[in-house]
């Protein structure tokens, strides 16, 4: 008896997952355990691995689509097996919500047979690979099949092929036609209602090297949560900088340190990141979140650290910050970092997070407004370490200086105690030797 394999529950917050590539043919043996596809949800790339046995009967998403949480996504059964009882979305919870149901892509099988109501073609597809849903389908909309590449098992052409030339083929207005004709002009974008217009054209000298990349997965939610978090919230930015002196002198010492302490690998950003999780807990205001109307302050400091990757950026929280040691914060600093950039970060490592901390000053950025990661009421955006004047004695001398800016959501954070954490942040930074002696 076929069985499904449903999208498994990812973590308590997310909702769907991209299907990103599939690792196992249609039609070919399945063992349980086995890697059946790739997903991305909007926190992290994960692999499905099959829960039954048998050949894969049907996908029932192609790549780039979306399924929710526990939608069936596959069929696995044995030979000859009917899929016809199973479609996208079925089984979730989160059904009604996704996309339309699609066409499942299912083995070919000998009770495969041409739709009585196939009209006859002007072009003979008989010696054609193709599916009979997709042979008929061809032929009702005047499509040569001969000229396509399928996307089925072994190279078969199957209604999805179909599908995307109909999509494909666009008519041209007049006025375009004759300036297409014309050899002066060329098809410079994609017609957006489907019909190619003048404005749809450019001058054909004019080559431009043009890529479109649709926005999609992670820069898809990325974009999308951003957008939020500027309309949504009340943003205010306060700017400071603190003396580096003892930053740079600490770190220099840690580096220089005894192996078997293990402190070497100690960063200016862990450093960052100390000086906060320890100011934190004096400032509940800003150690919160803001949902539906209620302000969740929280006991203990959940850190969030921005974290670039080639996906996008991520933001893992290491859970109860304020109570690590310098070395424990370090090291789980870069096991999560690590996790995200490989791609296998876990999703409830990425929610949950009471305040963040960026830091580009490793990338020579001096100052900067950092966006508000919903629902949380601050963050912390770090620049480089500059020289800067400051006032000795009688005269002047220059101090390396780091830059701070804080924004907060002003609908439930006043700039006072934003302003005073700071204060107490830079006088924090200003002495991080003491600071780590008091653990």
């Amino acid at each position: 008896m076929a069985e499904v394999i449903v999208m498994p529950k990812l973590g308590n917050t997310v909702e769907s997952a991209i299907i990103l590539a599939w690792r196992v043919e249609l039609g070919a043996p399945v063992r349980v355990g086995d890697v059946l596809c790739e997903i991305e949800t909007d926190k992290a790339t994960l692999e499905v691995e099959a829960t039954a046995a048998g050949l894969l009967l049907a996908r029932l998403y192609r790549e780039g689509e979306e399924a929710p949480i526990l939608s069936e996504i596959a069929v696995v059964g044995e030979e000859g097996e009917s899929v016809a009882g199973f479609s996208p979305g079925a089984g979730s919870a989160a059904q009604g919500q996704g996309r339309p149901a699609a066409k499942a892509e299912a083995v070919a099988t000998r009770q495969e047979r041409q739709a009585s109501d196939d009209p006859p073609g002007k072009v003979d597809d008989s010696a054609v690979k193709i599916s009979p849903r997709a042979r008929h389908l061809a032929r009702r909309k005047g499509i040569d099949a001969a000229n396509l590449s399928g996307s089925g098992p072994e190279g078969r052409i199957i209604e999805r092929d179909i599908e995307a030339a109909i999509g494909a083929r666009v008519s041209v207005t007049p006025v375009a036609q004759a300036m297409l004709d014309s050899g002066e002009f060329r098809l410079a974008r994609k017609p957006s209602a489907g019909r190619v217009g003048k404005l749809d054209l450019a001058p054909a000298d004019d080559r431009g090297d043009v890529t479109e990349i649709p926005l999609k997965g992670l820069r898809k939610t990325i974009a999308r949560r951003l957008l939020e978090s500027s309309q949504k919230t009340a943003q205010l930015t306060l700017n400071a900088s603190s003396d580096a002196s003892a930053l740079q002198a600490f770190r220099r010492r840690l580096k220089e340190s005894e192996a078997s302490l293990g402190l070497r690998a100690v960063s200016i950003n862990d450093l960052l990141m100390f000086a906060v999780a320890r100011t934190l807990p004096l400032f509940s205001d800003l150690n919160a979140r803001f949902e539906n109307d209620i302000i969740y302050q929280q006991a203990s400091v959940h850190l969030g650290m921005a974290v670039n990757t080639e996906r996008g950026l991520l933001v893992p929280v290491i859970r109860r910050a304020e109570a690590l040691s310098l070395s424990q914060l370090s090291a789980e600093a870069r096991r999560l970092a690590g996790a995200c950039r490989a791609g296998d970060i876990q999703p409830d490592e990425l929610s949950g997070g009471s305040f963040t901390l960026s830091n580009l000053g490793a990338l020579g950025v001096e100052s900067f407004t950092p966006l508000l990661n919903p629902p949380q009421v601050a963050i912390l955006g770090v620049g480089g370490i500059s020289l800067k004047p400051v006032q000795a004695g009688d005269g002047v001398e220059f101090r390396p200086h780091i830059g701070l800016s804080l924004t907060i959501d002003h609908q439930v954070v006043d700039g006072a105690p934003a302003a005073r954490f700071l204060a107490q942040l830079g006088a924090n930074l200003a002495q991080i030797d003491l600071l780590a002696i008091c653990m």
